[in-house]
């Protein structure tokens, strides 16, 4: 009998918000794989946990502070995260399709690779955010804070970023087709290979 079986790292755990709470206030960190659809997490502070591979989808984490949390790959589809600190988190390949986050902390945050399908990114502070091959299609990006962010290869296409601050952003071979570009600053921004909101590649 082989009694070194590995353990099975992407099995989903059904949890709720008082056991999670509790199990975190005890010092636990991994909750990766949690099963937590729907849960209403608004205002807790979670920084540092894992919940890489977690179903959040629909899940209220609106004002909560997951700052530096890992959601690699987890599915954050429709969730709340207005005004929520995720200062320096890991989110590449997310689902944050149609996910609310206005007004959110996502400084130095990684989304790389992430589906930001139609999410609601106004007015977020983007700062040195990186959004490498991202999937923006149709996001909202009025008055978002982008100084400094790593977009290459992001599809921007349809996004609204009028009144966005994209100073010194990386947007080499991103898509902008169809674009809303109003009121943006767009100084020292990067566009080697872009494609512009008209359908012509600058550079």
């Amino acid at each position: 009998m082989n009694r070194s079986q590995p353990v099975n790292q992407t099995e989903i755990h059904a949890i709720d918000a008082r056991e999670l709470l509790k199990r975190y206030a005890a010092g636990e960190r991994d909750f990766s794989g949690a099963l937590l659809t729907g849960t209403d997490l608004s205002g807790v502070s979670l920084g540092g946990a894992d919940f890489s591979r977690s179903q959040l989808n629909g899940a209220n984490l609106a004002n909560a502070i997951l700052s530096t949390v890992n959601l690699s790959e987890a599915n954050l589809a429709g969730a709340d995260l207005s005004q929520a600190n995720l200062f320096g988190a890991f989110l590449s390949g997310a689902n944050l399709s149609q996910t609310m986050l206005r007004a959110a902390n996502l400084t130095e945050a990684d989304l790389s690779g992430a589906s930001l399908v139609r999410a609601d990114l106004s007015d977020a502070l983007l700062h040195l955010t990186c959004f490498a091959e991202a999937d923006l299609t149709g996001a909202n990006l009025t008055g978002a804070r982008l100084c400094g962010a790593k977009m290459w290869k992001a599809n921007l296409c349809e996004a609204n970023l009028h009144g966005a601050d994209l100073c010194d952003v990386n947007l080499c071979e991103a898509n902008l087709c169809g674009a809303n570009l109003d009121a943006v600053d767009m100084s020292e921004t990067s566009l080697t290979g872009t494609t512009m909101p008209k359908g012509e590649v600058y550079g």
